[in-house]
């Protein structure tokens, strides 16, 4: 049922290269310099380097190929090692670009060789990524199981931001293969490791996996339950905690808890950055569905967003069905798309907005006439039931009782009798409204200022006109950082 929402990175190539030359040496160079960031970030404990050395390799995966990962994990690696027999095992042998990158390297001495084990995760992770890119899923598996069972020995701060990216390629790996039951007690058994060792991306990370393996079996009581019991702390990554809105949001609607399952995917399509367009696209879906289930209609320019306006066409239509009021119309736009709704794992839910059409069309009708039969009202919704009077009388009794109509119903002569529609500002419909949008505004702003980051010691100390030099530098560094993180992690 779980529809694939894969936020797939921003695919770049570092710097275009001759269009008739092969990028070999200068993708190796590029691999070689990354090394070299994660060995001077391992030694120095900057976190914020391996960050940017993942940020880099995500760029560098088009071009990545077998005659360059081979030349990397000789560089990296000891030859002869049981690391690097096992991660070339996994390359295939290409030698029509061999002699390419015999040729570019043969003149440099050769490196010295490391053993950090930063350095020995991120070729797991290198392979790993070319590997699923080459759709070699069986081989993936292998590779991410190995590389798996190395992290298992490790507990070190430098390797949790490489370690949360193989988590997710390992779960990948799986999930394309038919296979993610398999590894669910692994996960569990990561999330209790990552949670012993205060590893908090690794426990979002594998959190939000978790959840997602629970639900693609369709297993939401158990995946509520793991949710409810996770440790909770401030989120480390926009991606992941973007990922946890969309699944919470999911697990919400399924409980008919549609409030909060509309704030949660709404606040993750808001999230999300502007270049993960496919899980903002069913970020959408979801939560157009959750509104027309709440008596909402979303407004024309969410169906209308550039670059989802065909993916978002079927619900387009059936909004515009419930809209209406027409049970045929909205009949036939379930058989039409039921194959996109069955896919988007969407047609129980649409299931249940049945009701929610009939009552917008006796809401419409109700407007519409001051006196009107059971009969003309069954026609008019068109049941087609056995009994569609009894249906229309019964579905008329339960509007008014719940407020949906202003009307009364006489049942000796069956009319339904709708009273005069009165000023709505007399009403508390416009408190409502405004009560709704201030606390959206307050959130915003709440969140806002918790995502402030303060210099330490800032109000005990006073600075000197070159420190603050230095502190608004590193400002800028950390905004950007912070904004080319959005688009390359998804």
């Amino acid at each position: 049922m779980t529809q694939d929402v894969e936020m797939k990175e921003q695919q770049q190539q570092p710097t275009p290269s001759d269009s008739v030359a092969p990028p070999s040496p200068s993708t190796l160079q590029y691999l070689k310099d990354i090394a070299a960031l994660i060995e001077t970030g391992a030694y120095s404990r900057e976190v914020r380097r391996i960050v940017r050395a993942i940020r880099w390799t995500i760029q560098l995966r088009k071009n990545l190929n077998a005659s360059v990962l081979s030349a990397f994990l000789s560089f990296a690696l000891v030859p002869g090692s049981e690391v690097h027999s096992r991660l070339s095992s996994y390359v295939p042998k290409e030698d029509g670009h061999d002699m390419d990158v015999d040729s570019a390297t043969s003149g440099t001495p050769a490196p010295t060789k490391h053993s950090l084990p930063e350095l020995e995760i991120f070729c797991y992770l290198v392979v790993l990524i070319f590997l699923i890119d080459q759709k070699r899923y069986s081989e993936a598996k292998a590779c991410s199981s190995a590389s798996i069972a190395r992290l298992r020995n490790l507990n070190r701060r430098t390797v949790d931001v490489l370690a949360s990216r193989l988590y997710f390629y390992y779960s990948l790996s799986y999930e394309m293969t038919g296979d993610l039951a398999e590894i669910r007690g692994n996960l569990l058994a990561l999330h209790r490791t990552a949670t012993l060792r205060h590893d908090e991306l690794g426990q979002e990370t594998l959190l939000n996996l978790l959840l997602r393996n629970y639900l693609h079996y369709n297993l939401y009581d158990q995946a509520e339950k793991l949710r409810s019991k996770a440790p909770r702390f401030e989120a480390h990554s926009n991606q992941q905690f973007c990922r946890y809105l969309f699944y919470l949001g999911k697990i919400r609607t399924i409980q008919l808890e549609y409030t909060d399952a509309k704030d949660s995917l709404l606040q993750a399509a808001r999230k999300a950055p502007i270049s993960a367009l496919g899980f903002r696209v069913q970020c959408n879906k979801w939560a157009v569905i959750v509104r027309l289930l709440l008596g909402e209609i979303p407004e024309r320019t969410v169906f209308m967003q550039k670059g989802m306006e065909k993916a978002l066409r079927p619900y387009f239509e059936l909004t515009n069905a419930v809209r209406i009021g027409d049970l045929e119309l909205f009949k036939s736009v379930a058989e039409k798309f039921a194959s996109t709704f069955s896919s988007d794992g969407t047609k129980n839910l649409i299931v249940r907005l049945r009701h929610n059409v009939i009552r917008t069309g006796l809401r419409n009708i109700s407007i519409s006439y001051s006196k009107i039969s059971l009969v003309d009202v069954a026609k008019k919704l068109r049941l087609d039931s056995p009994n569609p009077i009894a249906d229309a009388e019964s579905i008329v009794s339960k509007a008014i009782r719940d407020g949906a109509i202003d009307s009364t119903l006489d049942h000796a002569n069956g009319w339904m009798v709708s009273k005069e529609t009165g000023d709505i500002y007399s009403t508390n419909e416009p408190q409502i409204a405004f009560n709704s949008r201030i606390a959206f505004c307050l959130n915003m702003h709440n969140e806002a200022v918790r995502a402030l980051r303060f210099p330490p010691n800032s109000h005990k100390e006073k600075e000197s006109a070159e420190k603050r030099r230095e502190r608004q530098q590193q400002e800028q560094e950390l905004a950007k950082h912070i904004a080319e993180e959005d688009d390359d992690e998804f």
